[in-house]
């Protein structure tokens, strides 16, 4: 498993939407036509209960249904990436539902707690890798200023096989690879902009939220990545990049709601995003996605 886990992790993660009805429920099933073509265009990983799945405005509950319903979805065509976090409790129960209902691996998410104790983390992982019967564990780690020795000491609990890198700093990030065993695999965890320099110092795959909306482009630049044609996939990134930007507006505050707007607007309705995610797009965001959108022949009923 841990061959074929680390050969995933090394394309793509899909963090996918969390879609909701019109009554703000959620609604996987909505979720179905995404997931096929995200598939169907080479997607290595899907991911659930991620940040572009608005994990932290789900309840546990609904956590755990995703996590049940996302790996039906998935049907047994890819591995399935299940994230898991907040409070201890709250983490084991999901680790322990994301494993019953046939997840590969757990995407541990850092924990928010304001009085979070590196060493503190380690028991934390111990205990979500006891409670999942022993599935293996990526790390999602957002913060460096941990230090590279505790990294290495997070990294070095057993069960961990990878980590997601999501801060935009190239240097720590080739000091905590040096420092940690050679088998953990090293994602990009800040999507397709910032892929080519991560992948500069040695990581390999990258998070995507444009997979929900644009797997065939994510794909194209992941196979340029490796290649090692850095020219060729930053030509392909600066294509998309006007989608990435209107994300990254109001604090990152629209991050999903950029790729929900853009779901709707190809008539993949997955709902609105809910507090304190921003919603709508404003007038102004929502010109440049269309343009962005129609430019690329994704918009409803053009798209190839």
């Amino acid at each position: 498993m841990a061959d074929t886990l680390g050969k995933a992790l090394s394309g793509i993660s899909g963090i996918l939407v969390t879609p909701y009805d019109a009554a703000g429920e959620i609604a996987p099933e909505k979720l179905a036509p995404v997931i096929d073509r995200a598939l169907a265009a080479g997607m290595h990983i899907p991911v659930v209960n991620g940040n572009t799945g608005e994990f932290y405005a789900l309840t546990t509950d609904e956590a755990c249904t995703m996590a049940r319903e996302v790996v039906a979805l998935v049907a047994g065509r890819a591995p399935v990436l299940a994230g898991v976090g907040r409070g201890i409790r709250d983490a084991c129960k999901l680790a322990r539902v994301s494993a019953d209902a046939g997840a590969t691996a757990l995407m541990v998410h850092q924990p928010p707690d304001p009085f979070v104790a590196p060493r503190g983390v380690v028991d934390y992982l111990n205990a979500v890798a006891d409670a999942s019967g022993g599935l293996p564990m990526m790390l999602y780690l957002r913060n460096d200023s941990i230090g590279t020795k505790a990294i290495a000491d997070l990294c070095a609990v057993p069960g961990v096989r990878g980590v997601k890198w999501a801060t935009p700093n190239p240097l720590k990030l080739a000091e905590a690879m040096a420092a940690c065993d050679p088998s953990i695999t090293w994602v990009g965890g800040l999507a397709e902009v910032w892929a080519p320099p991560l992948y500069a110092v040695g990581a390999r795959g990258f998070t995507s939220g444009l997979i929900n909306v644009w797997p065939e482009r994510s794909m194209a630049i992941h196979a340029a990545l490796d290649g090692g044609d850095y020219a060729f996939a930053n030509r392909l990134i600066a294509g998309m990049r006007v989608f990435e930007d209107i994300r990254a507006e109001e604090m990152n505050g629209t991050n999903v709601t950029g790729v929900k707007a853009a779901l709707i607007a190809m008539g993949l309705d997955c709902g609105p995003t809910r507090p304190p995610s921003a919603w709508p797009l404003t007038q102004g965001q929502q010109e440049r996605l269309d343009a962005f959108l129609s430019a690329n022949n994704l918009k409803q009923g053009k798209r190839t």
